[in-house]
């Protein structure tokens, strides 16, 4: 269970083409698009104004950037294995290198939880605006059928039908797929980029000042009337003030995530040594400027105690221009940036199973290829589970194991980035993550710090849900490996 998969023959399996495996049809532009479309989603519109008004005013730009930074760390370390290790299972297949084989299982595994329970929150909450986007035309679906049992309703039927529709695209073709995610990233950005050139004349600089709004448990602090204990005990820390900033890129962290699904896509490259570390890292950047100039236009044009409590703030920010027209453009902008999210986080889980399927530890029905050369089989039996939870499942629950499975995922990468270059140091890396080991550090920290801050419950289901995955591993998954057959074969 410990057998690790050279670098050198992973790299083998990266350059194989033909009948069997993955076609290459990405170019750079393509991964870049994959990012984007992953990671802006409606975090960008909601998430703004709730850290804007509980946490940092006017300076949650500040904070998007100080998010963005945490990311980066992370980015860095998937950018360098992406270029080195081409192939399309991301970390699971970098932790097999690095780990070994139960500890790719556990990441592979735990993957499950970050691509396709994404995929059904997303799916969740992609319905509550298509219903929003119906209400303009004088339609409306009844509650019952936009919400699951555990929440007073009977079922999610959009969320459904959602997740049929673009699995169903996935099974087509990669090509066919990444062209509607090009369309569909072409549409939010452009509103995006719409509401900062409209809004940008509508800026009152009275709305930005404070820059960053005072916390009076910080002013006593300064003052030596409380202590260090007393300022956390009394609930100061995050409102406003600095560490105001600082809880609010905490809140902001998971606007970013998303990035790492291009890695799933390193097989389907035209030219992966390049393209990957291009589509992850120009991914992260251009989605941090957008989201810096997004909220401080956002900020300006209303003030940030405004969007307290408020359940479409940029609508209320927008308001102010006279422009009334993109509020609908919006709303249709948010449901093309869920779409494209639930379509990369479908593409994302297929191509890990199928890496893992290909390796043995799961069953061949997960790497069978369809004529186009998608492992179609594998986006059918995903249509069903992602189906099931969007449809069902409370989206709260579903948000924060994806936030979980997320941040251990990216924690195990930049230890791994660490371990690789003091085994194996004289790999071919095309890209090389700078300042090792201070930056996988770094990435480890925040993310452990993240995950430090979600709720006892997510720890628990994260808990049961590893359990679940180490049965089918010894079960299964050890009895079938490849590797192992191939090196104790040797023996």
């Amino acid at each position: 269970m410990w057998y690790k998969k050279s670098v050198a023959k992973l790299v083998a399996e990266a350059q194989e083409s033909g009948e069997g495996t993955l076609k290459r049809t990405l170019s750079s532009t393509g991964l870049v698009a994959l990012g984007v479309g992953a990671i802006i989603g409606a975090g960008l519109f909601s998430l703004t104004g709730i850290a804007a008004a509980e946490n940092a005013g006017p300076a949650v730009m500040l904070s998007f950037v100080i998010a963005a930074v945490g990311c980066a760390f992370a980015g860095l370390c998937y950018a360098e294995f992406a270029s080195m290790i081409p192939v399309a299972g991301s970390a699971y297949t970098y932790s097999y290198a690095t780990m070994g084989e139960f500890m790719a299982w556990i990441i592979g595994w735990d993957l499950v939880l970050e691509y396709a329970l994404a995929g059904a929150t997303v799916a969740a909450s992609w319905s509550q605006y298509f219903n929003q986007l119906l209400r303009v035309f004088g339609w409306e679906l009844p509650p019952e059928l936009l919400t699951g049992p555990w929440e007073g309703g009977i079922v999610n039927l959009p969320a459904i039908i959602i997740v049929c529709l673009l699995s169903l695209l996935l099974m087509r073709g990669t090509q066919e797929s990444s062209f509607v995610n090009n369309v569909l990233v072409i549409l939010k950005v452009s509103v995006v980029l719409l509401f900062i050139a409209l809004g940008w004349q509508f800026i009152d600089p009275a709305n930005h000042t404070p820059f960053i709004p005072v916390n009076e448990g910080e002013e006593l602090l300064k003052q030596g009337k409380i202590g260090m204990f007393d300022f956390f005990k009394e609930g100061y820390f995050g409102e406003f003030g600095i560490s105001g900033v600082l809880r609010a890129a905490g809140v902001l962290f998971f606007a970013f995530i998303g990035f790492d699904a291009v890695s799933t896509a390193a097989q389907e490259a035209k030219n992966p040594k390049k393209g990957m570390p291009i589509g992850i890292i120009g991914s992260l950047i251009i989605c941090t400027i957008l989201y810096v100039l997004f909220s401080y236009v956002m900020t300006g044009l209303a003030p940030y105690t405004v969007f307290k409590g408020d359940a479409s703030p940029v609508a209320t920010a927008f308001a102010n221009t006279g422009y009334h027209f993109l509020n609908t453009a919006m709303t249709v902008t948010i449901i093309a940036g869920y779409t494209s999210v639930i379509l990369v986080m479908l593409l994302g889980q297929s191509r890990v199973f199928y890496t893992m399927s290909k390796d043995g530890l799961l069953p061949k029905i997960f790497s069978d290829l369809s004529k186009r050369q998608t492992p179609w089989k594998t986006n059918l039996i995903f249509m069903v589970f992602v189906s099931i939870f969007a449809g069902f499942v409370p989206i709260s629950d579903l948000g924060h194991m994806v936030s979980i499975g997320t941040l251990f995922a990216f924690s195990l990468v930049c230890i791994g980035v660490i371990v690789l270059r003091k085994k194996n140091p004289s790999a071919e890396r095309p890209f090389k993550t700078p300042f090792v080991p201070v930056i996988p550090i770094l990435g480890v920290i925040v993310c452990v710090l993240m995950m430090a801050s979600l709720p006892v419950e997510s720890w628990e289901r994260l808990a049961i849900w590893m359990a679940i995955g180490i049965i089918i591993y010894f079960a299964y998954g050890r009895k079938h490996s490849m590797l192992r057959k191939e090196v104790e074969g040797k023996e």
